[in-house]
């Protein structure tokens, strides 16, 4: 995810801090335009063992994911 983030202009957060108006073209192929002007993955595929959430969360995108 930090790579297509990356290439989107997203921060951690999931907040758009692109220069181009081509890397908001296809932003909803993987991310949802979510409350706060922030976007979130739309799709997610982890191990449901707590111990992975956390290093997930943990991250430096884990703010990019909804809690639930």
């Amino acid at each position: 995810w930090q790579n297509i983030a990356s290439e989107h202009g997203l921060d951690g957060d999931g907040h758009f801090t692109g220069q181009s108006d081509l890397q908001l073209e296809r932003m909803n192929v993987y991310f949802n335009h979510a409350s706060g002007d922030r976007y979130v993955p739309r799709a997610v595929l982890v191990d449901l063992e707590p111990g992975t959430m956390d290093a997930v969360r943990a991250g430096p995108f884990g703010k990019l994911f909804r809690p639930d």
